[in-house]
């Protein structure tokens, strides 16, 4: 049996609508909801870097007073556990000591605590 040109075989699997009758097919503007996605996801992308950014300046810093503390000069071994305390000497070379900031004269840079990861901890 012969269908007439304008009856397709499988209508439900069309795009459009197949017949007069048909419920016309019209594409959603989903403009705004791709912006607003958009923006939360931007958000939370940002939240994350600015997260990693801070721990990383903190990683630096902590880096950075642990290389000015190991290259310092004392000729004892520190014990873990024990604060010290970092000077500057007349010659701007710096000193690791027992000694506290207000027992003596010395430009006194900072407290240092000797985790038992052997990582100074500014106080």
């Amino acid at each position: 049996m012969e269908k007439p040109d304008n009856v397709a075989e499988k209508p439900n699997l069309l795009p459009y609508g197949s017949n007069v009758g048909a419920p016309s097919i019209r594409i959603e503007n989903i403009q705004f909801w791709k912006e607003t996605k958009v923006n939360k996801v931007n958000h939370l992308f940002d939240e994350k870097f600015n997260s990693i950014k801070k721990d990383y300046e903190k990683l630096l810093e902590e880096y950075e007073w642990n290389n000015l503390v190991y290259k310092s000069n004392f000729n004892f071994e520190p014990t873990i556990g024990q604060t010290y305390y970092l000077y500057s000497s007349d010659d701007d070379k710096t000193f690791l000591s027992l000694i506290e900031p207000n027992q003596w004269n010395k430009k006194y840079i900072g407290s240092f605590f000797l985790n038992h990861e052997c990582k100074w901890v500014k106080v």
